[in-house]
């Protein structure tokens, strides 16, 4: 990259920043959060291979990385939750699929669920979003729409399967 490249972009340059922008995927010019919660599949499907308590040990580093990658970001754009962080929306979509059954259509549900709570925003969603700052912030809002994605998603499962 040249010194003249965007300032978003080198944000690649930095190991937060890559995990941040969820691997590049947040730079997306449209729909960043949308882009970046299908890019989590990718490495969700590796995720799935592992025990729950696999899963769950991974998703809570995951989170935990996310709390200090965004931290960074937000003190160097001087932007609280910038849409081109998409870390959040990783682990919220690992949240959502935890207990997914195998299938394509239990992946796609789970991604439009997580989405649909994502930019809905129900209480208390909307209210971390509005009210908790910095790096937690910007990941915890997200966890609880997973954890209502999650839910509804759980609720199919139990109906459908």
């Amino acid at each position: 990259m040249s010194s003249r490249s965007p300032p978003a972009y080198r944000l690649l340059r930095d190991p937060a920043g890559i995990i941040a922008t969820g691997f590049g995927s947040g730079l997306a010019p449209r729909a960043p959060g949308t882009v970046g919660t299908a890019a989590a599949l990718l490495p969700w499907l590796a995720l799935r291979e592992l025990p729950l308590w696999g899963y769950l040990l991974a998703l809570a580093l995951a989170f935990a990385l996310g709390v200090w990658a965004a931290n960074r970001v937000i003190a160097k754009i001087r932007i609280e939750d910038p849409g081109l962080v998409v870390w959040d929306e990783f682990v919220g979509l690992w949240i959502t699929l935890i207990a997914a059954p195998p299938g394509w259509p239990w992946m796609l549900a789970g991604f439009v669920l997580f989405r649909v709570f994502d930019i809905a925003k129900p209480w208390p969603v909307s209210w971390a979003d509005g009210n908790i700052k910095g790096g937690f912030g910007a990941m915890f809002d997200d966890a609880l729409a997973g954890m209502y994605a999650l839910a509804v998603m759980q609720g199919l499962v139990w109906w459908l399967a």
